[in-house]
Order: structure tokens, then C-alpha cells, then sequence
């Protein structure tokens, strides 16, 4: 309620002193557009003293002559507005023959005449006046009261009062911009304090990071709309459109407008060719002029200099600009975008402020290992298969598994730890992760140089650069050792969980994708009384897969009892995100234990590497990466036989 009582509270200031905020947030947009500027001159010896006042002066010239030149050009488009009556007469009627219904139109003119012939007021009667008069008697004197003629200083009032209230907020703005790039590191450390003064090394960066952000953010779309602008004006020109140049600075200020920006700015250029031009050929190269230039400054420049997005979701941008629109009118729906990127850039660095980056912000809202958790627990492996290959256009298949579904199965393994997961959904968690490890199988291992536009994949491929996977070789098994050349000589085995036999499946595909044959082991096998049936006939390796970071007495327990069962065969413990120190090779009685999915792929093909030079004097024959285009045909036709399992008989 306390919040809900502060954002009414702000919403209601907002709106009441919008005279005072209006100026202040245009100041500081305008601020983030100039400070580069000014850090320009700053960097060629230029005082601060000079640089700002040539700026603000240079800027806001530019400024005032845009506004004068719209002034000119709507006057002289009202002036010839009534040469154009005559060819709107003339197409009206022939799009009315067009769409003449015979009787019934003929009906509808009966009726519409009808109705004027009943509306048409009475007029009063003009019979002269019977009342009896008075001879001699005198008529009263009309009497006319006339205002004096206005004074020259009435005249200058008359005519400055309307200009009081523009000039004046034009004067607050300008006030504030010179303030605002004189003092950029008082308000600086002024927000710093305010945002995290327990971790000022944390918050300067962020509030540098950000301001830096806005400012190129803002100064490329101020040059991409005004790029618009010329362009559809000088088109528009060249095309014969009247008034061009001020179409293309409407072009250019409405850009700035999300989504019907550019549909707002192409109205009135082609409404206008409608009613120039006789026939229909105006319209459509103006169409196509507008189109063919929001398609290239959109999709060409605007991704290579600013990216794919503001970074606001297409909700937050019809909200925002709804929102503005209702506090501030017109000028709140062109400042509602980069208002609303200021605020996102707020909430991704300022703490308390982090609500704002998730109501708001493109980014998911859960992390893409929530997410993969979020889909094993709905039963929903299709979708996780979906973003992972979206994933594998930029990461490796074990990247994907180390940094979302190991991570992920850890997130299932707090909760089991809590007892908020019970064994039946732990049972469907399993079984969703292995539809997943089962559908990637004709995917490779490698990273390829590609790119991907989902957000999730985008968000989970980040994660790679905080913990990077090793370089792990490929081998050919005709070239192992004769022990490693059995089916499978490696055994990934589970501690006690399906989780942890989840975790195993995802071991076990890596390994086969390097060359080494494994498999694994249901959970059910290295139980205390299915041990004794478990195969170990040619295994030279036993994973162990744990998620369990407390008690290590289980391990333990189970590496005791794969000791007697194959006391030849290597142990490797895995601890996935371990985080207790006491798991240890020799706590456990293991040959090694490892941290994560990296690590125990590695350990895995190093130890096949030690065999063959001490057995053959030299190392396995090392295979060579798949071919890029048979990479993608295999990866085509797995996608597409999986998607027709999934979509089922036709």
C-alpha cells in the first residue's frame, strides 16, 4: 500500500506541475545529446567556459530557424490549400461513381434531402409593428457602445502573449542545459550518493556506464531521424509534394514516436499528393518513397548503430507512450520513448530501482536457467529445445549445458533440498530433461560463427564469458588403447537423485560427442541392492554425478561400493557447482573430482590422452571439426524431423 500510495502521489505531481517537469526532462534529453559535443571541444583545449555556451548557442539557433521554417512552410501550405479544392471535387465524385449502389444510393440522397428541408430553421416575421403611436411622441435613441481603438502598447501585448508562454519555456530549458553540462560531476556524485554510496566503485561505473549509454543511445537516433527527415524530404521534393520540407521535418520529429511515428508523418504527405495530383501516381511513388526509407534507416543503420532494440519490450512502449501522453499531451508522446529508456537504464544499475528494468526492460524477466527449470517443471522440453538451438548459433552444446541446464538442474536441487519437490515431479523433471539431451543429439559440439535475435539465447550466451569451457578435443576411437575402445568405457552414474542422473545424461553426451563412448546409468543401478546387477564389463571410467553440495556420506558410500564392484576402474566425482570444501579427492576416496561440465570433460579425454602415450608412446588421433555446411544440413533435417515428432501425424 505505501508504494502504491508513492506512485499515485508521483503521477499526480507529474501531471500537476507538468509546466515545471516538461522543460526540465527536455533539458535533460537535450543535455545527453550536447554533452558529447561538448566533451568534443573539451578534448581540443577548449575551455569548459566556452565550449558549453557555443554549444547551447549553436544548438539552439539550429532550433530556432527549424522553427521558423515550419512557421513559413505551413503558412504558405494554407495559402494554396484552396488551389487544391477543385481536383478533391473531381476525385471524391469519381471514387462516389465508383461506389454508386444504384437505388439505394439514390434513396440515401431522397432521405439526406428530406432532412435538410425539416432542420431548416424558421425565420422570424418582418410585419410591420401594429402597436399605436403617439403622434409627436419621440422614438428612443439607439445607443451603440464601441470599445476605443486598441493603443500601440495593446497591439504589442495582443500580439506577444500568445509567444509568453513557448518563449518561456524555451528560456527554462535553455537555463537548464547550461547548468546541467556545466555541472555533470556535481550531479554526478549527487545521483552516486543517492544510488550507492556503500559501493561507490560499483555506482560510479554504473552511472558513467549509463550516461554514456544514453548519450550515444540519444545522439544516434537525433542522426538517424534526421537522415529520415532529409531523405523523405528531399523525395517528397523531388517527387513535386508541396511543402516537402516541412514534411520532412515532421518525417524526422515523429520517428521519434514508436511504431505509428512514421505512419503519423506519412498521412499528411499523402493526403496531400491525393489532392495535388489529378491521377493516383504521386501517392504511390510517395508511398513507396516513405517505406522504402523506414526500411533502410530501420532495418540497415538502425541495428548497426544502435542494435536491434532501445532495450524496451513492445508492451512498455505503447504503455509509455499511452502513459506520457495522458500526463504531458503531444510533447509527452515524443519524449515517452527516451523518458522510458532512462528509466530502464536506471533500474539495470541502481538497485532499488531494479522493479523498473523488469516491468519495463526487453531483457526476460527470469534467468535462463529459471527458465529451463521453469519449462522442466511444466513439462514443456519442446520449448527448452527451441531456445537451445537458438543458443548453439553462437555457443557450444557443452556451454549450453554448463551455464542452463546444470544450472538450472541446481535451482531443482535447492528446492528438493527444501522439500518443495516430490518424487513423482522429480520423476517428470527427469524425463523432460532427457526429451531435451535426447533431441540435441545430432547437434555438435562446437561454437559457430553465427548470430541469434532471441533474447533468452542472447541473455544465456552472456553467461559464457563469466566461466569460458575449455578447448576440448575430438578423438577417433579406432585410435584409443584397447580398453577405451569398448561401446562404453566411460559410466556416468547418479549419486542418489533423477536429478543427479539428469545431470549424468548431459556428461555423457558430451563425452560422445568428443569420441569417447558413454553412457548412463539409471539411479536405480547403483542403488545398495541393484549395484550388484550393475554391467561394468569394459568401463575404465565411473563418473559419479552429484548435485547434493552438503553431506558427502553418500558419495562416499557409493565410491566405496563401486571400489568392490570394479576395482580397477577410475573414479571421477562430480560436485556441479560445488561450493563445500570438504569434498575432496581424498575425503571421498576418489581419482578426481570436478567443479563443472568443463572440467570433467576434460579430465575424462586428458586421462584417454595418458593411457594411449603410456601404452602407445603416443597420443590418440585427434579428429577434424565438421565441415560448416554439413554441420548445418545435419542440424536442418534433426530440426525438422524433431518438430514433425513433436507436431505428430498429420
Amino acid at each position: 500500500m505505501a508504494s502504491a500510495v508513492i506512485a499515485a502521489l508521483v503521477i499526480c505531481g507529474l501531471y500537476v506541475g507538468r509546466e515545471i517537469f516538461v522543460p526540465i526532462a527536455l533539458a535533460v534529453l537535450l543535455s545527453f545529446v550536447l554533452a558529447p559535443l561538448v566533451e568534443i571541444l573539451e578534448r581540443w583545449h577548449f575551455p569548459r567556459a566556452a565550449s558549453v555556451p557555443v554549444v547551447v548557442v549553436v544548438a539552439f539557433i539550429a532550433i530556432f530557424a527549424l522553427g521558423s521554417l515550419i512557421a513559413n512552410e505551413v503558412r504558405h501550405l494554407a495559402e494554396r490549400l484552396p488551389l487544391y479544392q477543385q481536383t478533391m471535387q473531381q476525385k471524391i465524385q469519381s471514387l462516389r461513381a465508383l461506389t454508386a449502389t444504384g437505388p439505394l444510393d439514390r434513396a440515401a440522397d431522397i432521405l439526406q434531402t428530406l432532412g435538410k428541408e425539416i432542420n431548416v430553421p424558421q425565420t422570424p416575421s418582418t410585419a410591420p409593428s401594429t402597436l399605436p403611436q403617439t403622434p409627436g411622441e419621440a422614438r428612443p435613441i439607439p445607443v451603440e457602445v464601441r470599445s476605443p481603438p486598441p493603443s500601440a502598447l495593446d497591439s504589442i501585448l495582443g500580439l506577444i502573449s500568445p509567444l509568453l508562454h513557448p518563449l518561456a519555456t524555451v528560456g527554462v530549458v535553455i537555463v537548464f542545459v547550461v547548468f546541467i553540462l556545466f555541472q555533470r560531476e556535481d550531479l554526478r556524485n549527487r545521483v552516486i550518493k543517492l544510488a550507492g554510496s556503500n559501493d561507490l566503485q560499483s555506482a560510479t561505473a554504473a552511472i558513467d556506464d549509463a550516461a554514456g549509454r544514453l548519450s550515444r543511445f540519444f545522439l544516434m537516433q537525433v542522426a538517424l531521424n534526421t537522415s529520415f527527415g532529409v531523405l523523405v524530404g528531399l523525395g517528397l521534393l523531388v517527387i513535386g509534394v508541396p511543402s516537402a520540407i516541412l514534411w520532412g521535418i515532421l518525417a524526422a520529429i515523429m520517428r521519434f514516436v514508436p511504431y505509428v511515428g512514421v505512419f503519423i508523418a506519412a498521412f499528411f504527405p499523402l493526403t496531400l499528393s491525393v489532392a495535388v495530383d489529378p491521377g493516383w501516381s504521386m501517392l504511390l511513388w510517395a508511398g513507396a518513397l516513405i517505406f522504402l526509407t523506414e526500411l533502410m534507416i530501420g532495418q540497415v543503420f538502425e541495428p548497426l548503430l544502435v542494435g536491434h532494440s532501445s532495450g524496451l519490450s513492445p508492451v512498455a512502449v505503447v504503455a509509455s507512450a499511452t502513459f506520457w501522453t495522458a500526463l504531458w499531451g503531444p510533447i509527452g508522446l515524443v519524449l515517452a520513448t527516451p523518458l522510458t529508456v532512462c528509466l530502464v537504464v536506471l533500474g539495470r544499475h541502481v538497485e532499488h530501482l531494479r522493479f523498473l528494468d523488469i516491468l519495463l526492460g526487453d531483457r526476460p524477466a527470469l534467468s535462463p536457467p529459471e527458465l529451463f527449470y521453469q519449462r522442466m517443471l511444466a513439462n514443456d522440453p519442446a520449448e527448452a529445445v527451441d531456445t537451445a538451438e537458438e543458443f548453439l548459433k553462437k555457443g557450444s552444446l557443452a556451454e549450453y549445458y554448463e551455464t542452463v541446464a546444470l544450472k538450472g538442474l541446481m535451482l531443482a536441487q535447492a528446492d528438493l533440498r527444501r522439500g518443495r519437490l516430490l518424487p513423482d515431479r522429480l520423476a517428470e523433471i527427469k524425463d523432460s530433461v532427457a526429451e531435451v539431451v535426447d533431441d540435441l543429439s545430432s547437434e555438435f559440439d562446437d561454437v559457430p560463427a553465427g548470430r541469434t535475435k532471441d533474447a533468452e539465447a542472447a541473455d544465456a550466451d552472456e553467461g559464457t564469458a563469466d566461466a569460458p569451457m575449455p578447448q576440448l578435443p575430438f578423438i577417433i576411437r579406432e585410435g584409443l588403447p584397447p580398453d577405451w575402445q569398448s561401446e562404453c568405457p566411460v559410466l556416468c552414474v547418479a549419486e542418489r537423485s533423477d536429478l543427479d542422473e539428469a545431470a549424468a545424461m548431459c556428461l555423457a553426451q558430451i563425452l560422445s560427442k568428443h569420441g569417447l563412448g558413454a553412457r548412463a546409468a539409471r539411479k536405480e543401478e547403483t542403488s545398495t541392492s541393484g549395484i550388484f546387477r550393475l554391467d561394468g564389463s569394459g568401463v575404465r571410467l565411473v563418473c559419479v554425478s552429484t548435485l547434493e553440495d552438503g553431506s558427502t556420506a553418500h558419495t562416499r558410500h557409493l565410491v566405496r561400493r563401486l571400489r568392490r564392484k570394479m576395482p580397477q576402474t577410475r573414479i571421477l566425482v562430480c560436485c556441479w557447482g560445488r561450493t563445500n570444501s570438504a569434498m575432496t579427492r581424498d575425503h571421498l576416496n576418489a581419482d578426481a573430482v570436478a567443479d563443472n561440465l568443463g572440467e570433467a570433460a576434460a579430465y575424462c579425454l586428458s586421462l584417454v590422452e595418458q593411457t594411449a602415450v603410456q601404452d602407445n608412446g603416443a597420443r590418440p588421433r585427434a579428429a577434424s571439426r565438421p565441415a560448416v555446411s554439413g554441420r548445418g544440413a545435419e542440424r536442418k533435417a534433426g530440426r525438422t524431423e524433431r518438430k514433425a515428432d513433436r507436431a505428430g501425424p498429420s
